[in-house]
């Protein structure tokens, strides 16, 4: 499998970025997958794009992308191939709906930073099987617009009797964490967990990427 993570910041610069790239990469090299990161946004072209089985953002801020580009993101999902969104994968590409129609929604705030409840609502779903029914994590919560669980499949959300839920923004209070759904031909995959660096050195949480990745390259 070959994958490419894209992690430019034109906003905030979420201090997990390097401690992402190195656990992809030593899950990559545990199963066999090339792994590559990268900030330079002129690496997201067709050349690239053909070679590649999963894209994953990282990224923040409204992203130059020229039209090109966006024709050939687009058009790689949609011919079979797997998108997976990390975290703030959500607050980009403000500028580009067609962007947002694909991951699903766009970030609205994080009224939560703190140890949380998640509720796993597909425990079958191999992305998600190694979590259990529900499990605590301390992360930042993001809330989300253009968003709703009519056009995707909830994987996870927060159980709101573990935060005060007068501080969120949604008027039906349904707050997910994560979800998938077909794009095309291809596979999107979102996880809203990942902000804390420490995370991403725990093996529940390495598994649950792991996971994502494949289910979005269509291995499991």
């Amino acid at each position: 499998m070959n994958v490419l993570m894209l992690r430019t910041s034109e906003g905030f610069e979420h201090t997990y970025l390097p401690d992402a790239e190195v656990a992809l990469k030593q899950i990559g090299k545990q199963n066999g997958w090339t792994v590559r990161t990268t900030h330079h946004m002129n690496r997201i072209n067709q050349d690239t794009l053909d070679k590649l089985d999963v894209l994953i953002f990282a990224t923040t801020g409204n992203l130059a992308f020229d039209d090109d580009q966006k024709a050939a993101i687009l058009d790689f999902v949609r011919g079979g191939k797997g998108f997976f969104g990390i975290h703030n994968a959500t607050d980009t590409c403000y500028d580009w709906p067609e962007f947002g129609e694909m991951l699903g929604g766009y970030f609205a705030g994080h009224p939560w930073h703190e140890e949380v409840n998640i509720i796993v609502e597909d425990t079958d779903h191999p992305s998600v099987s190694m979590l259990g029914d529900s499990f605590r994590v301390v992360d930042e919560i993001y809330t989300f617009k253009n968003w709703s669980r009519d056009s995707t499949h909830v994987l996870m959300r927060i159980d709101n009797d573990s935060v005060d839920i007068s501080k969120g923004n949604r008027e039906d209070h349904d707050y997910a964490m994560g979800w998938c759904h077909d794009y095309g031909a291809g596979r999107v995959m979102y996880s809203a967990l990942g902000h804390p660096d420490e995370l991403w050195y725990e093996s529940w949480f390495r598994e649950h990427i792991k996971a994502c990745v494949k289910w979005a390259a269509r291995e499991v």
